[in-house]
């Protein structure tokens, strides 16, 4: 399938699913990042036509100019764009310190915590604008090794681009004009204050990931597991007990 019918087709997919009759969906909510998995998928959102609002959250971060670039960009082409900016910064400083004083701290921890802190935006304008929350993961990171934060960007109603690799991310938002700055720019969860890359957090490219998943003989194969086994909870369905024989 060429680009042109991939894009046609998530487009249709996220219509079909908000049009549904057994929902009451208004707008699709999508925090935009700088890079390019929310970057396209921010896109994709906008031309269906539903009202979007793309979400530009600042948290501890440095620059945020790309995602800004991003939410300008579809604002200039899309009227059915609405755009937000809402620094939670001092709400993560507040959060912080409580976890100090009551001997909680861990780095791991609160660089999730900026992620769920993200996640409760969303939700919250969600609830004011009648909508659901669109999930920005790719196919790598969701499905092959479990970069994301549970209950954090991993806690979304519906994941238009779970099913393309980051190569295939890449190339569709080529496609429908995404910034060559965000294009080019490392991807980065930007959960931490170094500003260090997901390739430095996991310790392969994304080229070399993508190699791994689809070919067993890969010499990257034995690394991508030992990824995939740490967050394989991360994927799989909650267990759930059930009692057999209750009397």
């Amino acid at each position: 399938m060429n680009n042109k019918k991939v894009i046609l087709y998530i487009i249709d997919w996220i219509k079909d699913y908000v049009n549904s009759p057994d929902y009451n969906i208004k707008s699709l909510i999508v925090g935009v990042s700088g890079g390019i998995d929310s970057a396209l998928t921010s896109t994709l959102c906008a031309m269906t036509g539903i009202n979007t609002i793309v979400i530009n959250i600042p948290l501890k971060t440095k620059d945020s100019s790309l995602s800004s670039m991003h939410c300008n960009f579809l604002l200039s082409k899309y009227s059915n764009v609405q755009s937000y900016e809402v620094d939670l910064s001092s709400t993560f400083d507040k959060f912080y310190d409580t976890c100090i004083t009551s001997g909680f701290e861990n780095d791991l921890g609160f660089a999730n915590s900026k992620s769920r802190l993200r996640m409760m935006l969303l939700y919250q304008a969600a609830s004011k604008f009648k909508g659901i929350v669109i999930g920005t993961g790719n196919k790598v990171e969701d499905f092959g090794v479990g970069f994301f934060t549970k209950y954090g960007d991993g806690g979304v109603d519906l994941s238009p681009i779970a099913d393309l690799t980051k190569s295939e991310v890449r190339s569709l938002s080529k496609e429908l004009g995404v910034s060559d700055k965000i294009l080019n720019s490392s991807p980065t969860d930007g959960l931490w204050e170094d500003d260090r890359t997901d390739e430095q957090q996991l310790g392969l490219t994304y080229e070399e990931l993508e190699d791994a998943m689809s070919n067993e003989d890969s010499i990257h194969r034995e690394k991508y597991m030992s990824i995939r086994k740490k967050n394989i909870h991360k994927m799989k369905v909650i267990p759930v007990c059930i009692i057999k024989d209750k009397n």
